[in-house]
Protein backbone atom coordinates (compact mmCIF):
# COMPACT_ATOMS: atom_id res chain seq x y z
CA UNK A 1 0.00 0.00 0.00
CA UNK A 2 1.43 3.08 -0.93
CA UNK A 3 1.82 6.43 0.96
CA UNK A 4 -0.27 7.93 -1.74
CA UNK A 5 -3.24 5.29 -0.98
CA UNK A 6 -3.28 6.14 2.46
CA UNK A 7 -3.52 9.61 2.41
CA UNK A 8 -6.69 8.84 -0.54
CA UNK A 9 -9.15 7.80 2.03
CA UNK A 10 -7.47 4.09 2.91
CA UNK A 11 -6.22 5.71 6.30
CA UNK A 12 -10.74 5.83 6.91
CA UNK A 13 -11.42 2.45 6.16
CA UNK A 14 -9.91 0.52 8.70
CA UNK A 15 -10.48 0.53 12.61
CA UNK A 16 -7.60 -0.19 14.92
CA UNK A 17 -7.52 -3.42 14.51
CA UNK A 18 -7.74 -3.65 10.56
CA UNK A 19 -4.59 -1.03 10.47
CA UNK A 20 -2.35 -3.76 12.86
CA UNK A 21 -3.18 -6.34 10.44
CA UNK A 22 -2.13 -4.70 7.63
CA UNK A 23 0.96 -3.93 9.22
CA UNK A 24 1.45 -7.42 10.72
CA UNK A 25 1.19 -8.51 7.28
CA UNK A 26 4.07 -6.07 5.63
CA UNK A 27 1.21 -4.46 4.06
CA UNK A 28 2.07 -1.26 5.69
CA UNK A 29 4.81 0.50 7.17
CA UNK A 30 4.41 2.05 11.02
CA UNK A 31 5.67 5.29 9.58
CA UNK A 32 3.54 5.58 7.35
CA UNK A 33 0.98 4.69 9.44
CA UNK A 34 1.93 7.28 12.39
CA UNK A 35 2.68 10.05 9.51
CA UNK A 36 -0.60 9.94 8.26
CA UNK A 37 -2.27 10.06 11.30
CA UNK A 38 0.09 13.40 12.47
CA UNK A 39 -1.07 14.59 8.89
CA UNK A 40 -4.77 13.83 10.26
CA UNK A 41 -4.29 15.84 12.97
CA UNK A 42 -2.67 18.57 11.47
CA UNK A 43 -5.12 18.85 9.04
CA UNK A 44 -8.57 18.41 11.15
CA UNK A 45 -7.83 19.99 14.34
CA UNK A 46 -7.28 23.51 13.73
CA UNK A 47 -11.22 23.52 12.52
CA UNK A 48 -12.26 21.09 15.40
CA UNK A 49 -9.95 21.03 18.35
CA UNK A 50 -10.17 17.75 19.40
CA UNK A 51 -6.60 17.46 20.28
CA UNK A 52 -4.44 19.78 22.99
CA UNK A 53 -1.17 18.51 23.24
CA UNK A 54 1.35 16.28 20.64
CA UNK A 55 4.20 14.40 21.17
CA UNK A 56 4.74 13.65 17.28
CA UNK A 57 8.74 13.70 17.69
CA UNK A 58 8.55 10.92 20.44
CA UNK A 59 5.74 9.00 18.63
CA UNK A 60 8.52 8.90 15.47
CA UNK A 61 11.28 8.10 17.83
CA UNK A 62 9.53 5.02 18.83
CA UNK A 63 8.11 4.16 15.46
CA UNK A 64 11.61 4.37 13.97
CA UNK A 65 13.93 3.03 16.85
CA UNK A 66 12.37 0.54 19.24
CA UNK A 67 10.33 -2.79 18.61
CA UNK A 68 6.54 -2.53 18.21
CA UNK A 69 4.99 -5.71 19.40
CA UNK A 70 1.49 -6.53 20.93
CA UNK A 71 -1.88 -6.83 19.31
CA UNK A 72 -1.97 -3.16 18.06
CA UNK A 73 1.79 -3.00 16.86
CA UNK A 74 1.83 0.57 15.08
CA UNK A 75 -1.38 1.85 15.66
CA UNK A 76 -1.92 5.40 16.42
CA UNK A 77 -3.71 6.78 19.47
CA UNK A 78 -4.71 9.45 21.55
CA UNK A 79 -5.45 9.82 25.57
CA UNK A 80 -7.67 11.91 27.01
CA UNK A 81 -6.25 14.75 29.36
CA UNK A 82 -8.07 14.19 31.94
CA UNK A 83 -5.87 12.03 35.50
CA UNK A 84 -3.88 10.41 32.33
CA UNK A 85 -0.13 10.14 33.06
CA UNK A 86 1.59 10.30 29.96
CA UNK A 87 5.58 10.99 30.04
CA UNK A 88 6.63 14.81 29.23
CA UNK A 89 3.26 15.51 28.69
CA UNK A 90 1.26 18.33 30.21
CA UNK A 91 -1.55 16.87 32.56
CA UNK A 92 -3.99 19.51 33.08
CA UNK A 93 -7.28 18.06 33.52
CA UNK A 94 -8.54 20.92 31.23
CA UNK A 95 -7.88 23.30 34.23
CA UNK A 96 -5.37 26.07 34.35
CA UNK A 97 -4.19 25.47 37.62
CA UNK A 98 -2.54 21.90 36.57
CA UNK A 99 -1.29 23.56 33.12
CA UNK A 100 2.44 22.95 34.81
CA UNK A 101 2.19 19.60 35.86
CA UNK A 102 4.18 17.58 33.62
CA UNK A 103 4.61 13.75 34.58
CA UNK A 104 8.25 12.06 34.62
CA UNK A 105 6.71 8.76 33.50
CA UNK A 106 3.47 7.12 32.29
CA UNK A 107 0.81 5.62 34.51
CA UNK A 108 0.14 2.42 34.55
CA UNK A 109 -2.82 2.14 31.87
CA UNK A 110 -0.59 4.39 29.59
CA UNK A 111 2.14 1.54 30.07
CA UNK A 112 -0.24 -0.86 29.57
CA UNK A 113 -1.50 0.82 26.25
CA UNK A 114 1.74 1.58 24.81
CA UNK A 115 2.83 -2.23 25.86
CA UNK A 116 -0.10 -3.25 22.81
CA UNK A 117 2.14 -1.69 20.36
CA UNK A 118 -0.24 1.35 20.42
CA UNK A 119 1.65 4.94 19.84
CA UNK A 120 0.67 7.76 21.57
CA UNK A 121 0.41 10.92 19.66
CA UNK A 122 -1.06 13.05 22.19
CA UNK A 123 -3.67 14.15 24.09
CA UNK A 124 -7.39 15.22 24.07
CA UNK A 125 -9.58 18.16 24.91
CA UNK A 126 -11.76 17.58 28.08
CA UNK A 127 -13.85 20.59 30.22
CA UNK A 128 -12.39 21.01 33.73
CA UNK A 129 -11.91 18.41 35.76
CA UNK A 130 -14.73 16.59 33.62
CA UNK A 131 -17.53 18.97 34.69
CA UNK A 132 -19.86 19.07 31.63
CA UNK A 133 -21.04 17.08 29.23
CA UNK A 134 -20.03 19.54 26.53
CA UNK A 135 -16.48 20.16 26.02
CA UNK A 136 -15.53 23.77 25.95
CA UNK A 137 -12.46 24.26 28.69
CA UNK A 138 -11.41 27.86 29.19
CA UNK A 139 -7.87 26.47 29.11
CA UNK A 140 -8.29 25.11 25.64
CA UNK A 141 -11.64 26.29 23.93
CA UNK A 142 -14.63 24.10 23.06
CA UNK A 143 -14.37 20.84 20.51
CA UNK A 144 -17.10 21.00 17.61
CA UNK A 145 -18.77 17.93 16.31
CA UNK A 146 -17.46 16.82 13.50
CA UNK A 147 -21.27 16.22 12.22
CA UNK A 148 -22.03 19.56 12.82
CA UNK A 149 -19.43 22.48 14.22
CA UNK A 150 -22.66 24.31 15.33
CA UNK A 151 -22.70 21.29 18.42
CA UNK A 152 -21.44 19.94 20.99
CA UNK A 153 -19.36 17.07 20.53
CA UNK A 154 -20.26 15.87 23.47
CA UNK A 155 -18.04 15.25 27.20
CA UNK A 156 -16.08 14.77 28.93
CA UNK A 157 -14.30 12.88 26.35
CA UNK A 158 -15.21 15.29 23.43
CA UNK A 159 -12.12 15.58 22.73
CA UNK A 160 -11.68 12.32 22.00
CA UNK A 161 -14.69 11.29 20.27
CA UNK A 162 -14.11 14.50 17.84
CA UNK A 163 -11.06 13.09 17.00
CA UNK A 164 -12.04 9.43 16.14
CA UNK A 165 -15.06 10.49 14.61
CA UNK A 166 -13.39 12.84 12.42
CA UNK A 167 -10.97 10.11 11.55
CA UNK A 168 -7.79 11.49 13.16
CA UNK A 169 -7.22 7.92 14.93
CA UNK A 170 -9.11 4.69 15.06
CA UNK A 171 -10.35 4.86 18.40
CA UNK A 172 -8.49 6.94 21.77
CA UNK A 173 -8.97 6.51 25.41
CA UNK A 174 -11.46 8.10 27.47
CA UNK A 175 -13.45 8.17 30.97
CA UNK A 176 -16.65 8.13 32.17
CA UNK A 177 -17.56 9.60 35.41
CA UNK A 178 -21.61 10.06 34.80
CA UNK A 179 -21.46 9.12 31.32
CA UNK A 180 -18.53 10.51 29.19
CA UNK A 181 -17.30 7.97 27.31
CA UNK A 182 -21.34 7.09 26.34
CA UNK A 183 -22.20 10.42 26.21
CA UNK A 184 -19.53 11.74 23.18
CA UNK A 185 -19.96 7.77 21.94
CA UNK A 186 -23.85 9.16 21.47
CA UNK A 187 -23.01 12.68 19.93
CA UNK A 188 -20.36 11.45 17.52
CA UNK A 189 -21.67 8.32 16.22
CA UNK A 190 -19.66 5.92 17.95
CA UNK A 191 -19.55 2.93 20.02
CA UNK A 192 -18.20 3.84 23.69
CA UNK A 193 -18.36 1.06 26.37
CA UNK A 194 -17.68 1.58 30.48
CA UNK A 195 -16.40 -0.93 32.11
CA UNK A 196 -17.29 -2.65 35.32
CA UNK A 197 -16.25 -0.88 38.42
CA UNK A 198 -12.69 -1.78 38.87
CA UNK A 199 -12.12 -3.45 35.11
CA UNK A 200 -9.62 -0.73 33.67
CA UNK A 201 -7.18 1.12 35.93
CA UNK A 202 -7.64 4.79 36.29
CA UNK A 203 -4.61 6.33 34.10
CA UNK A 204 -2.94 8.69 37.47
CA UNK A 205 -2.47 5.53 39.06
CA UNK A 206 -4.89 5.93 42.23
CA UNK A 207 -6.90 3.17 43.07
CA UNK A 208 -10.54 4.70 42.67
CA UNK A 209 -12.15 7.83 41.36
CA UNK A 210 -15.41 9.87 42.97
CA UNK A 211 -15.87 7.20 44.83
CA UNK A 212 -15.89 4.60 42.29
CA UNK A 213 -18.07 6.25 39.53
CA UNK A 214 -15.15 6.95 37.16
CA UNK A 215 -13.52 4.49 35.14
CA UNK A 216 -11.42 3.94 32.09
CA UNK A 217 -11.53 2.78 28.38
CA UNK A 218 -11.96 3.96 24.76
CA UNK A 219 -14.42 5.44 22.21
CA UNK A 220 -13.88 3.27 18.91
CA UNK A 221 -15.63 2.95 15.99
CA UNK A 222 -15.66 -0.83 15.83
CA UNK A 223 -17.05 -3.09 18.61
CA UNK A 224 -13.84 -5.27 17.89
CA UNK A 225 -11.56 -2.61 18.78
CA UNK A 226 -13.13 -1.86 22.02
CA UNK A 227 -12.94 -5.75 23.01
CA UNK A 228 -8.99 -5.50 21.86
CA UNK A 229 -8.47 -2.28 24.08
CA UNK A 230 -10.08 -4.02 27.12
CA UNK A 231 -8.24 -6.87 26.57
CA UNK A 232 -4.88 -5.32 26.48
CA UNK A 233 -5.73 -2.95 29.32
CA UNK A 234 -8.18 -4.76 32.29
CA UNK A 235 -6.33 -5.85 35.30
CA UNK A 236 -6.15 -4.23 38.45
CA UNK A 237 -3.18 -2.26 39.72
CA UNK A 238 -1.51 -2.38 43.09
CA UNK A 239 -3.57 -1.14 46.16
CA UNK A 240 -7.15 -1.74 43.84
CA UNK A 241 -9.94 -0.89 46.21
CA UNK A 242 -12.32 -2.82 43.26
CA UNK A 243 -11.57 -6.16 41.49
CA UNK A 244 -14.15 -7.42 38.61
CA UNK A 245 -13.85 -11.25 37.47
CA UNK A 246 -13.43 -12.93 34.64
CA UNK A 247 -14.97 -15.65 33.00
CA UNK A 248 -13.50 -17.87 30.94
CA UNK A 249 -11.89 -16.03 27.36
CA UNK A 250 -10.95 -12.88 26.25
CA UNK A 251 -13.24 -10.20 25.45
CA UNK A 252 -12.53 -10.73 21.76
CA UNK A 253 -13.03 -13.89 22.25
CA UNK A 254 -16.74 -13.14 23.60
CA UNK A 255 -17.85 -11.79 19.84
CA UNK A 256 -17.27 -14.66 18.09
CA UNK A 257 -20.36 -17.50 17.77
CA UNK A 258 -24.19 -16.54 17.72
CA UNK A 259 -25.64 -14.58 19.99
CA UNK A 260 -27.63 -16.46 22.75
CA UNK A 261 -31.63 -15.55 23.08
CA UNK A 262 -31.21 -12.65 25.38
CA UNK A 263 -34.10 -11.17 27.85
CA UNK A 264 -33.85 -7.63 27.16
CA UNK A 265 -35.56 -5.01 29.46
CA UNK A 266 -36.45 -1.49 27.41
CA UNK A 267 -36.44 1.43 29.43
CA UNK A 268 -38.42 4.77 28.06
CA UNK A 269 -38.73 6.58 30.84
CA UNK A 270 -36.46 9.08 32.54
CA UNK A 271 -35.33 7.53 35.67
CA UNK A 272 -36.51 10.65 37.67
CA UNK A 273 -38.80 11.66 35.07
CA UNK A 274 -36.76 13.66 32.90
CA UNK A 275 -38.34 14.95 29.73
CA UNK A 276 -37.00 12.23 26.71
CA UNK A 277 -36.80 13.68 23.19
CA UNK A 278 -39.68 11.84 21.15
CA UNK A 279 -36.58 10.72 18.57
CA UNK A 280 -34.35 9.48 21.20
CA UNK A 281 -36.90 7.57 22.61
CA UNK A 282 -37.91 6.40 18.86
CA UNK A 283 -34.08 5.11 18.39
CA UNK A 284 -34.97 2.78 21.66
CA UNK A 285 -37.58 1.18 20.40
CA UNK A 286 -36.31 0.53 16.76
CA UNK A 287 -32.98 -0.79 18.26
CA UNK A 288 -35.58 -3.08 20.60
CA UNK A 289 -37.12 -3.79 17.53
CA UNK A 290 -33.55 -5.02 16.14
CA UNK A 291 -32.54 -6.79 19.16
CA UNK A 292 -36.27 -9.12 18.62
CA UNK A 293 -34.87 -9.90 15.29
CA UNK A 294 -31.91 -11.30 16.67
CA UNK A 295 -33.76 -13.92 18.69
CA UNK A 296 -33.65 -11.34 21.95
CA UNK A 297 -37.09 -11.38 24.32
CA UNK A 298 -37.70 -7.86 25.08
CA UNK A 299 -40.03 -6.23 27.34
CA UNK A 300 -40.57 -3.01 28.22
CA UNK A 301 -39.90 -2.36 31.88
CA UNK A 302 -39.20 0.13 34.74
CA UNK A 303 -36.56 -0.87 36.48
CA UNK A 304 -35.81 0.08 40.80
CA UNK A 305 -34.46 2.91 39.95
CA UNK A 306 -35.12 5.83 42.32
CA UNK A 307 -33.88 8.68 40.00
CA UNK A 308 -34.55 11.55 42.26
CA UNK A 309 -32.69 9.92 45.38
CA UNK A 310 -29.65 9.57 43.04
CA UNK A 311 -29.44 12.76 41.86
CA UNK A 312 -28.94 14.17 45.26
CA UNK A 313 -26.32 11.58 45.77
CA UNK A 314 -24.36 12.39 42.35
CA UNK A 315 -24.59 16.24 44.00
CA UNK A 316 -23.09 15.57 47.21
CA UNK A 317 -20.11 12.76 45.85
CA UNK A 318 -19.20 15.00 43.09
CA UNK A 319 -19.47 18.63 44.98
CA UNK A 320 -17.10 16.84 47.69
CA UNK A 321 -14.55 15.90 45.62
CA UNK A 322 -14.44 18.86 43.78
CA UNK A 323 -14.09 20.57 47.20
CA UNK A 324 -10.98 19.02 48.20
CA UNK A 325 -9.63 19.06 44.76
CA UNK A 326 -9.72 23.20 45.18
CA UNK A 327 -8.98 23.18 48.75
CA UNK A 328 -5.73 20.99 47.67
CA UNK A 329 -5.02 23.10 45.38
CA UNK A 330 -5.22 27.01 46.44
CA UNK A 331 -2.57 27.04 49.45
CA UNK A 332 0.05 25.62 46.84
CA UNK A 333 -0.67 28.99 44.82
CA UNK A 334 -1.31 31.63 47.07
CA UNK A 335 0.33 34.16 44.17
CA UNK A 336 -3.14 33.78 42.40
CA UNK A 337 -6.89 34.08 43.44
CA UNK A 338 -9.18 31.31 42.60
CA UNK A 339 -10.65 33.26 39.55
CA UNK A 340 -7.08 32.94 38.06
CA UNK A 341 -7.13 28.91 38.67
CA UNK A 342 -10.91 27.55 38.20
CA UNK A 343 -13.56 27.96 36.02
CA UNK A 344 -16.91 29.67 37.81
CA UNK A 345 -18.82 26.25 37.82
CA UNK A 346 -15.42 24.54 39.50
CA UNK A 347 -15.68 27.05 42.28
CA UNK A 348 -19.19 27.13 42.60
CA UNK A 349 -18.99 23.22 42.75
CA UNK A 350 -16.46 23.41 45.55
CA UNK A 351 -18.36 26.09 47.50
CA UNK A 352 -21.62 23.72 47.46
CA UNK A 353 -19.08 20.84 48.43
CA UNK A 354 -17.47 22.36 51.43
CA UNK A 355 -21.56 22.82 53.05
CA UNK A 356 -21.51 18.77 52.68
CA UNK A 357 -21.55 16.92 55.94
CA UNK A 358 -20.00 13.68 56.81
CA UNK A 359 -23.38 12.45 57.78
CA UNK A 360 -24.84 13.31 53.94
CA UNK A 361 -21.54 12.00 52.88
CA UNK A 362 -22.42 8.65 54.01
CA UNK A 363 -25.59 8.55 53.01
CA UNK A 364 -24.76 9.22 49.59
CA UNK A 365 -22.49 6.47 49.94
CA UNK A 366 -25.34 3.74 51.25
CA UNK A 367 -27.69 5.41 48.64
CA UNK A 368 -25.12 4.23 45.26
CA UNK A 369 -24.41 1.16 47.14
CA UNK A 370 -28.64 0.06 47.56
CA UNK A 371 -29.03 1.26 43.85
CA UNK A 372 -26.21 -1.55 42.88
CA UNK A 373 -27.81 -3.81 45.46
CA UNK A 374 -31.08 -3.15 43.52
CA UNK A 375 -30.23 -3.03 40.52
CA UNK A 376 -28.45 -6.27 40.90
CA UNK A 377 -31.60 -7.63 41.60
CA UNK A 378 -32.86 -6.85 38.16
CA UNK A 379 -30.49 -8.09 36.71
CA UNK A 380 -31.47 -11.61 37.60
CA UNK A 381 -34.51 -11.01 35.71
CA UNK A 382 -32.79 -9.47 32.81
CA UNK A 383 -29.62 -9.90 30.49
CA UNK A 384 -29.49 -6.44 29.19
CA UNK A 385 -31.54 -2.94 30.45
CA UNK A 386 -31.95 -1.04 26.91
CA UNK A 387 -32.82 2.71 26.82
CA UNK A 388 -31.80 6.01 25.10
CA UNK A 389 -28.12 7.38 25.61
CA UNK A 390 -29.15 10.53 26.11
CA UNK A 391 -32.22 12.80 26.51
CA UNK A 392 -31.41 14.86 22.83
CA UNK A 393 -29.60 14.71 19.90
CA UNK A 394 -26.50 16.42 20.35
CA UNK A 395 -26.91 19.56 21.93
CA UNK A 396 -25.76 23.15 20.55
CA UNK A 397 -22.56 24.75 21.58
CA UNK A 398 -22.21 26.15 25.06
CA UNK A 399 -25.67 25.04 25.43
CA UNK A 400 -24.45 23.53 29.00
CA UNK A 401 -21.87 26.13 30.10
CA UNK A 402 -19.43 26.18 33.17
CA UNK A 403 -19.46 29.79 32.89
CA UNK A 404 -21.69 29.52 35.53
CA UNK A 405 -21.67 30.57 39.47
CA UNK A 406 -24.71 28.23 40.41
CA UNK A 407 -23.52 24.79 41.02
CA UNK A 408 -27.52 23.39 41.96
CA UNK A 409 -29.12 25.33 38.70
CA UNK A 410 -26.37 23.70 36.46
CA UNK A 411 -26.42 20.28 37.69
CA UNK A 412 -30.02 20.25 37.67
CA UNK A 413 -29.77 21.39 33.56
CA UNK A 414 -27.21 18.96 33.28
CA UNK A 415 -28.26 15.56 34.57
CA UNK A 416 -31.54 16.63 33.04
CA UNK A 417 -29.45 15.80 29.58
CA UNK A 418 -28.52 12.54 31.40
CA UNK A 419 -31.19 10.79 32.47
CA UNK A 420 -29.82 7.45 31.86
CA UNK A 421 -25.91 7.41 32.18
CA UNK A 422 -24.92 7.89 35.51
CA UNK A 423 -26.67 4.90 37.32
CA UNK A 424 -24.02 2.88 35.77
CA UNK A 425 -21.47 4.88 36.98
CA UNK A 426 -23.13 4.76 40.95
CA UNK A 427 -23.68 1.28 40.82
CA UNK A 428 -20.71 0.33 38.69
CA UNK A 429 -22.36 -1.88 36.08
CA UNK A 430 -20.78 -1.86 32.40
CA UNK A 431 -22.92 0.00 29.90
CA UNK A 432 -22.12 1.42 26.51
CA UNK A 433 -23.67 3.42 23.40
CA UNK A 434 -23.99 2.38 20.35
CA UNK A 435 -24.54 3.88 17.27
CA UNK A 436 -27.90 3.32 15.64
CA UNK A 437 -29.89 5.98 14.74
CA UNK A 438 -29.58 9.72 13.41
CA UNK A 439 -31.74 12.43 13.12
CA UNK A 440 -33.46 13.63 9.66
CA UNK A 441 -30.33 16.36 9.34
CA UNK A 442 -27.63 13.45 9.81
CA UNK A 443 -26.84 13.63 13.66
CA UNK A 444 -25.72 10.88 15.13
CA UNK A 445 -27.99 9.36 18.25
CA UNK A 446 -26.85 6.37 20.45
CA UNK A 447 -28.97 3.76 22.38
CA UNK A 448 -27.41 2.38 25.70
CA UNK A 449 -27.32 -1.57 26.43
CA UNK A 450 -26.23 -1.93 30.17
CA UNK A 451 -25.98 -5.68 32.20
CA UNK A 452 -24.84 -6.66 35.39
CA UNK A 453 -21.50 -6.11 37.30
CA UNK A 454 -18.60 -8.04 35.40
CA UNK A 455 -21.32 -8.55 32.55
CA UNK A 456 -18.83 -6.76 29.53
CA UNK A 457 -18.76 -9.60 27.23
CA UNK A 458 -22.42 -10.03 27.14
CA UNK A 459 -22.60 -6.26 25.99
CA UNK A 460 -19.99 -6.69 23.91
CA UNK A 461 -22.15 -10.03 22.16
CA UNK A 462 -24.95 -7.99 22.03
CA UNK A 463 -23.19 -5.13 20.28
CA UNK A 464 -21.46 -6.94 17.72
CA UNK A 465 -24.52 -9.08 16.92
CA UNK A 466 -26.53 -4.96 15.91
CA UNK A 467 -23.09 -3.96 14.50
CA UNK A 468 -23.57 -6.84 11.84
CA UNK A 469 -27.22 -6.49 11.42
CA UNK A 470 -27.25 -2.41 11.06
CA UNK A 471 -24.02 -1.30 10.56
CA UNK A 472 -22.73 1.91 11.22
CA UNK A 473 -19.41 2.02 9.18
CA UNK A 474 -17.32 -0.50 6.77
CA UNK A 475 -14.57 -0.63 9.59
CA UNK A 476 -16.10 -4.20 10.86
Amino acid sequence: MTASLMVENEYDRYDAVGLAGLIANGELAPTELIETAISQIESCNPKLNAVVSTCFDVARDRVLHSPLTGPLAGVPYLVKDLNTLLAGVPATNGSGAFTNTIPESDGILVSRLKASGLVILGKTNTPEFGLNICTSPKLFGPTLNPFDTTRSAGGSSGGSACAVACGMVPAAHATDSGGSIRIPASNCGLFGLKPSRGRVPLGHDRAEGLAGFSTAHAVSHSVRDSATLLDVTHGPIPGAVYSTSDSAGTFCEALEGGLPQLKVGLCLTGFAGEAIDPLCRQAAVDAAALCESLGCKVAEVEPPVRGAILRQAFDVLFSSHIARVVSDVLPQRPDHSPEMLFEPLTLACADAGRTRTAMEYVSAVETIQRSADELACFFLEYDVLLTPTLAKPPLKLNEINMNCDNWPMYLEKMLDEIPFTPLFNATGAPAASVPLATTEDGLPIGIQIGAALGQEKTLLRLARSLELAMPWHSRI
